[in-house]
């Protein structure tokens, strides 16, 4: 896979080729050949980490509403998720590998629960900060436990909640690369198949995979952000 490095020395008849011309860091050649490779792994990178987000929010806003509702178990669920994220990832793919073998759902779970730390401090800090005189005025207004969550104070914490799962998405896209230790790290199998080559153009394309991947999930939740919130855009004008 690696493109000539080595040449002969002096008098040998040929002149040596250098290594980082031979090798280069980015190469439109390996791009236009491997196009269908790179598209493959990132299917594969932008699949773990859609559900590896959907699957985390669904877990972690219940937990912020219990932490925010009975104030005895906040500490427990924060304690919890945050003792979990600090697990260095290879570990916990590794330990995970033991029970689920090399599939995808190895790394989903690690990415998960990676993600709940995130979402949940988010999600918190959005319910924490509903005014304390909305809530007065929805339940003089009859509004139940459920509906005041419901209709009042979730979307008020929106802006929070989604500045929550913007940061766990564009983090879970760097982690997913860690999967490639078990076979299902999407764009990171390439960057570890090029560092295992020192094959450079590999390891660059791959990596500006990633980094494009996290710039265009940014920008889509953004817009999301703003749709689903036009209360702010108001407030800002």
């Amino acid at each position: 896979m690696l493109c000539g490095g080595r040449g002969f020395g002096r008098g040998g008849g040929h002149a040596t080729v250098p290594f980082v011309a031979a090798n280069p860091w980015f190469s439109w050649s390996y791009i236009t050949q491997h196009a269908s490779e790179l598209l493959s792994a990132t299917r594969q990178h932008v699949a773990l980490t859609v559900w590896s987000v959907l699957v985390a929010t669904c877990i972690a806003v219940p937990m912020a509403v219990v932490a925010r509702r009975w104030g005895w178990s906040r500490g427990t669920i924060l304690t919890g998720v945050g003792i979990l994220y600090t697990i260095p990832s290879l570990a916990l793919i590794s330990v995970l590998q033991a029970y689920f073998g090399l599939r995808p759902i190895t790394v989903e779970i690690a990415l998960v629960g990676y993600a709940l730390l995130i979402i949940v401090r988010n999600t918190l800090i959005g319910l924490d900060g509903v005014p304390a005189e909305v809530r007065e005025a929805a339940l003089g207004m009859g509004f139940g436990p459920t509906r005041l969550l419901t209709r009042v104070e979730i979307p008020l914490a929106l802006p929070s909640i989604m500045a929550g799962i913007r940061v766990a998405t564009v983090s879970t896209i760097a982690l997913v690369t860690v999967g490639a230790i078990v076979g299902n790290g999407g764009l990171g199998g390439l960057i570890l198949e090029g560092l295992n080559n020192l094959y450079r153009a590999e390891i660059m394309a791959a990596a500006l995979g990633c980094v494009l991947l996290a710039f265009i999930a940014d920008l889509l939740l953004l817009g999301l952000q703003r749709l689903v919130t036009p209360w702010t855009r108001r407030r800002a004008g």
